[in-house]
């Protein structure tokens, strides 16, 4: 993917992850809102697709969200400069951390202030749908272990957790059914997020490269609906990959993005959270239906070739050996315990 990109494109990538990492290294927080904004200004170029008349739409639509969030954001740094003695003052204090709090949600397109995310995913191509719903929620996090409110993110893990499940079950778009599930999979990070952030680090690597897996999958052979998968000629080992790696996804045993998924279970359990895990639980399973229709309806519908189907065997058989990894999280075992 790196190699077929253009010099500018690259470019901006390549700034994009230098202000991420400048974001999440810095302890001001004047310096980590110069770093969102880099980030912001570095990604609007590689949004930028002239095929799809979708693009421009979604590259407002991002930049007005995103804009109005850092600018919420600058607007509280000031406030904390400014008028010091106000911040100790109990109320007013909650307060801004609330306003905090619900801007960097914002940010991440976490419920209830999901409903511009899928608007502006279904106008990107897969990498910069990967992107989106990956490495952009990396800065958020960051911030949001600093300075987040336990009873307002409690709220926003089931209301994610909830609609991102509802929501996705009547999809049949792949970009739609990828949103739906990052909004769900963004209440499990914010719960990692609770717990510490060595959790929220290995819950994230993890989704990303899964997803990465998926869309890279999707998009080498230009398959963008669910009636693709069922009408095309894809053979038995092809519709086995992309069932591995979804129901990885949801978190089922052996596989590989359990490990996190039982890490922040057994961590709810232990602090008698339950009513919240149980929410979470049956959330993920409303995932896997849909997740699992995709694969048995393929499997039970007679296929005939289709000239969508674009794909290079060198390229895909790369995607075939990385898949290997995700097929069990036992290799992850022996590492992840001294990381928590």
């Amino acid at each position: 993917m790196m190699m077929n990109m253009n010099p500018h494109k690259f470019m901006y990538l390549s700034i994009l992850m230098m202000s991420t990492l400048f974001s999440i290294s810095t302890n001001s927080w004047i310096n980590m809102w110069i770093g969102m904004e880099i980030n912001l200004i570095s990604f609007i170029p590689l949004m930028l697709n002239t095929a799809n008349s979708l693009t421009s739409e979604s590259m407002m639509k991002y930049f007005l969200i995103q804009s109005l969030s850092s600018l919420n954001f600058m607007y509280i740094i000031l406030f904390k400069n400014l008028f010091n003695n106000w911040f100790s003052i109990h109320w007013f204090n909650n307060l801004m951390l609330i306003i905090m709090n619900l801007t960097l949600m914002m940010k991440m397109g976490a419920a209830p202030f999901h409903f511009w995310y899928p608007k502006v995913m279904k106008g990107l191509n897969w990498m910069n749908c990967f992107i989106l719903s990956t490495w952009q929620k990396i800065i958020p996090l960051m911030i949001l272990s600093y300075c987040m409110i336990k009873q307002l993110m409690y709220m926003t893990i089931i209301l994610s957790t909830v609609l991102g499940s509802i929501m996705g079950l009547n999809q049949t778009n792949l970009k739609m059914i990828i949103t739906y599930s990052s909004i769900t999979h963004i209440g499990w990070l914010i719960s990692a997020n609770l717990i510490n952030y060595n959790l929220t680090l290995i819950y994230l690597l993890n989704y990303m490269f899964l997803s990465y897996l998926l869309m890279m999958f999707f998009n080498y052979t230009n398959i963008f609906h669910l009636m693709q998968i069922f009408s095309s000629k894809m053979s038995f080992f092809m519709k086995t990959f992309i069932l591995i790696n979804f129901i990885s996804l949801g978190g089922i045993p052996p596989f590989m993005g359990f490990i996190p998924k039982w890490l922040v279970i057994n961590y709810f359990i232990n602090n008698s959270m339950n009513f919240i895990i149980f929410i979470m639980i049956m959330m993920t399973l409303l995932n896997l239906f849909y997740y699992l229709r995709i694969f048995f309806s393929s499997m039970m519908i007679n296929s005939f070739d289709m000239k969508w189907i674009k794909i290079k065997i060198n390229k895909f058989y790369t995607i075939l050996l990385m898949a290997y990894t995700s097929i069990s999280s036992l290799i992850m075992i022996s590492f992840i315990f001294q990381l928590i």
